[in-house]
C-alpha cells in the first residue's frame, strides 16, 4: 500500500507540464484538475476524483493523465490557468470543488473544452447552465446546497452553545451567495434568542482582523458560511477560533478534521467522486449537455470532540447521538 508521504510526493511530481506533454505525445487524454487549496490539504478529495475516474475504467497513468494545479487560496492565478489549458488542448477541465470563480473563468475560457464544475450558489440564475437537467453548454457539474443549510447549522450551534446571546456571521464578501445566506442567518434568529453581526473577509489578513474584532465585541459562537476561499483557510480559521475561544460552525467535515468544533453540510468527497465520474464519461464521448448537474443529498454533521473540550463546552447528548463523525 502506497503510503501518505509518497502519495502526496506523487502529486507534486505530476504537477509539471513536461509531464502533460510527454502524455500527449503517448496520446493520452488529459484531465486538468484544478483544486482550490493545497495538496496536502486535499488527499481526500483527490482520492475521490481518482476513485470515480475509476468507476468508469480511467486510472491515472494508464489510460490518463492528470495535470493537477494547486491554487493554495490563490485565486487570482486562475485567469492564466485557463489560458494555458486552452492552449495545452486539454480533454477535460473539472473542478469539482471549486467554486463559482473558477467556473465562470472556465467557461469564459472555452465553450469547446468540457468542463466540471462545483457550485454552492444555484448554477441556473449564475448564469452556468441553461436548466439542471440539460446544461446547454459544454459545461457541467455538481450543486452542493449551502445557503439551505445555512439554518439548520445555526440551530445545531445554537444546541451545542444554549448561553450564547451574540452570534457572528463571516462571510466571503465576493460569494455570489452570501446575501442569500446572510438572509437565512437572519431569517432564523428572528425568534430574537440571538443577535449577530455580519463580518467579512476575503484575504489571510482580512480574517484576522475580523477575529479581532469578534474578540473585541464579545463574540461567543461563530457560523462561517460556506465558500471554497475559507476552505483553503480552515486551518486558519480554526486556529483563530481556538486563540479567541469563540464555539464555531463551518460548512463540511474538512474544517472540523482541521480543528474546528463543529461542522455540518455536504459530502465534498462524494462531489469530487462524481466529478471524476463526469470525467471519465466526458474522456468516454459523452456531452457535457447530456449530463445533468449533479444535486447533493448527503450532508453530514462533525463534532471534533478535542476542540470541544479545550473550549470547555459540554456536548449535548442529541448533538453526540446525531452525529455523522466524531473526531477525537
Amino acid at each position: 500500500m502506497i503510503g501518505r508521504r509518497e502519495f502526496m510526493a506523487g502529486l507534486a511530481g505530476t504537477a509539471a507540464w513536461p509531464v502533460v506533454a510527454r502524455a500527449q505525445e503517448r496520446s493520452m487524454p488529459v484531465v486538468a484538475f484544478i483544486v482550490p487549496a493545497s495538496p496536502e490539504a486535499s488527499v481526500r478529495f483527490v482520492a475521490a476524483f481518482h476513485a470515480g475516474l475509476g468507476e468508469l475504467g480511467y486510472v491515472e497513468g494508464r489510460n490518463v493523465v492528470i495535470s493537477y494545479h494547486w491554487l493554495n487560496g490563490n485565486y487570482d492565478r486562475v485567469p492564466s490557468i485557463m489560458v494555458d489549458l486552452v492552449r495545452s488542448r486539454v480533454a477535460v477541465i473539472a473542478s469539482p470543488g471549486g467554486g463559482l470563480q473558477i467556473a465562470r473563468a472556465a467557461k469564459a475560457a472555452t465553450t469547446t473544452i468540457p468542463i466540471i464544475f462545483g457550485v454552492g450558489e444555484d448554477p441556473v440564475t449564475t448564469g452556468l447552465v441553461a436548466s439542471i437537467a440539460r446544461p446547454g453548454s459544454n459545461a457541467t457539474g455538481m450543486n452542493f446546497f449551502m445557503t439551505e443549510a445555512v439554518p439548520k447549522r445555526l440551530g445545531l450551534l445554537r444546541e451545542m452553545t444554549p448561553k450564547a446571546k451574540h452570534v457572528a456571521v463571516l462571510t466571503d464578501p465576493l460569494v455570489v451567495q452570501s446575501q442569500r445566506e446572510i438572509g437565512a442567518v437572519q431569517d432564523a434568529t428572528r425568534d430574537g434568542g440571538v443577535t449577530i453581526s455580519i463580518f467579512q473577509a476575503n484575504s489571510s489578513r482580512e480574517i484576522e482582523d475580523a477575529f479581532a474584532m469578534m474578540n473585541g465585541q464579545g463574540t461567543e459562537a461563530l457560523l462561517i458560511l460556506g465558500n471554497s476561499y475559507f476552505g483553503s483557510r480552515r486551518v486558519q480559521l480554526a486556529t483563530l477560533a481556538m486563540k479567541y475561544r469563540i464555539a464555531s460552525s463551518y460548512p463540511t467535515r474538512e474544517f472540523a478534521e482541521a480543528g474546528g468544533l463543529m461542522s455540518y453540510g455536504p459530502d465534498l468527497a462524494d462531489t469530487y467522486r462524481q466529478g471524476g465520474v463526469y470525467a471519465g464519461r466526458m474522456l468516454r464521448g459523452d456531452k457535457p449537455d447530456d449530463l445533468p448537474v449533479v444535486q447533493s443529498t448527503k450532508f453530514t454533521l462533525a463534532i471534533n470532540l478535542k476542540t470541544a473540550k479545550a473550549l470547555g463546552l459540554t456536548i449535548p447528548e442529541t448533538l453526540l447521538a446525531t452525529a455523522d463523525e466524531v473526531i477525537q
